[in-house]
Order: C-alpha cells, then structure tokens, then sequence
C-alpha cells in the first residue's frame, strides 16, 4: 500500500508550519523525517494520518496491484484504520488495564461490534508482543510500566493493528539503549518481512540513518534535501539546516559516514582526527542489493 501527501500546507491557526511538501510512502521502504525542532517532521506525518486538516493538497492512498489512489478523507475511520496506524508521542497510559488488553486495542479496526477476539486477532497480539520484547509483561498493570515500558506497549499495539503503513513519531523517545536499537530493528523487520511502508519522525540521525531507506530533511517547513542517507546527510545539508558548523567524513574502503557537530567549546586538536569531546554519529549506508524499496 502506497500512502502520498501532495502539495500539503499545514497550518495552527495563522501560522505556517509546513508548506508546498510532497512525500510518498512506498511499501518495503522505511521514510525517515529528520531536521530541527520545529521544521514541520510531526505536523506532516500527522497530517498524513489524518490528525491535522489539509486544506491545500491531497492524501491519497493506493492500495497494491492498483493504479488508483483514492482520497483518504473518503474513508471511513474503521477502513482508514485497516490500511494506516499512527505511534505517536502523547498517548496516555490508560488505568485499569493490563499490557496484554492494551495491545489488543490494535485489534479493534478488524473485529465485528461487540466480538470477542478471533483466533487471528489472538495471533496478531501474540506476535505483536513478542516482537516487541513486552509478552513476559503481558498480564501487568500499565499503571505499573516506567514511560519506557509504556512506550513499547503502545507499539506493540500499533504492530497488532497489522496495517499496510506504519507512522512512527519519534519511538525511541523514552528508551535506553537496548530498546532504542531494538526499536530500530523492529521497524526494519517490519519493512523487510511484511513489506510495509514505514514513515518515521527521527531526531538522532544516526537512528535515522541506520532504519532508513529514504530521509527527507526538513527546514522551515519546507524540504531541505531528499534521497539516500549519504546524499542527505552531508555537511553543507547539516550546517545550513541546523545553524552550526558540522563536518562529514566518509570511508572510502567501507563506504561508513562520520557526522561530527562542531562545538564552540570544544575546538579541534592539531593531533586528533576530530574535535575533542564531541560525539560521533555514524552508519553504513546500505547497498541496493541490501535495500531495494518498490
């Protein structure tokens, strides 16, 4: 399933948050959004959820095997809610519940009113708390969970909902280090097993790099650069964009990018290879071969 914003300006009130931006989701590819506070990233990956009005441009979705796309403002919620899931920032954590009923929520788009949970609705929400490292939590209260755990469980539901796009905002918010990697690794199993189209909001660019096939970086409401990680994330792109000087180094023999911000407090060392102090954000970018989005 294709997922496309065409055109959209997304406004609050008078203000101007995203304007004339194009993004197409394609199945089997991750789109990561990237660039600084206030560029637009969650305005426009909520406008693609249908959580902000659109009054100039279009959302459209195509389902596969189809040349069609069809307005998404047609759909009802129920059939909105079988081809896209949204993860986002501000869900609260519902009392009363346990991790296992929560997750189940994803489930709801597909069962009839007032059904119990079929045996596939039972399959979704065992995987879905397996891949997600949350099924030995299953029977706990959510008023028990840290904001991490919390966090896992809302994707775990998203994962249940077994829908053809996934939008993620910023999901590795709240998690250490484990869980941000597995985190990650989630999404590319998402993509590569299931063939989903992913569309993820992402501050760390090194997560960004590592997840995506795509990376769009945002500036001022507008698109800044569009393509690979590598031609993305260069020094002119960063500089401008995030307004302090940054250095890029890439290995020739493995092909591994190096992102060094530079600070004022940290000036460089005749006799290191990069600023004392400053840390690195490095990836590999992936061969076609590797990647290959429809």
């Amino acid at each position: 399933m294709t997922l496309r914003g065409e055109h959209l300006d997304l406004a609050y009130g008078k203000t101007d948050v995203v304007r004339d931006v194009s993004i197409t989701l394609r199945p089997g590819c991750a789109t990561a959004l990237v660039g600084p506070n206030g560029s637009g990233k969650s305005t426009l990956l909520r406008a693609l959820a249908r959580l902000h009005p659109t009054p100039n441009g279009a959302v459209t979705i195509r389902a596969a095997g189809t040349s069609d796309a069809r307005p998404v403002s047609l759909l009802t919620a129920r059939e909105f809610a079988h081809e896209v899931t949204l993860f986002s920032q501000s869900r609260p954590a519902p009392q009363g519940l346990t991790v296992g009923e929560v997750v189940a929520f994803g489930r709801h788009p597909h069962r009839r009113r007032f059904a119990g949970l079929s045996e596939s609705d039972r399959r979704a929400i065992d995987h879905a708390l397996g891949a997600t490292g949350v099924r030995d939590m299953a029977t706990r209260p959510v008023g028990e969970l840290s904001g991490g755990e919390m966090q896992r469980v809302w994707l775990a539901a998203c994962v249940a909902q077994e829908t053809g796009a996934v939008l993620l905002d910023e999901p590795t918010n709240h998690l250490d280090l484990r869980y941000q990697i597995e985190t990650l690794d989630l999404v590319r199993d998402l993509v590569e097993e299931t063939g989903v189209a992913v569309g993820i909001v992402l501050h760390d660019l090194d997560h960004a790099a590592r997840v995506a096939d795509h990376l769009i970086l945002m500036d001022h409401g507008r698109v800044r650069a569009s393509g690979v990680p590598a031609d993305v994330l260069t020094a002119e792109h960063l500089s401008e964009v995030y307004g302090i000087p940054v250095e890029v180094d890439v290995d020739e023999l493995t092909g591994r990018v190096r992102v060094d911000p530079i600070s004022r407090h940290a000036p460089r060392s005749p006799s290191a290879g990069s600023p004392a102090g400053i840390p690195h954000v490095s990836f590999t970018p992936a061969t076609p071969s590797e990647r290959n989005p429809a």
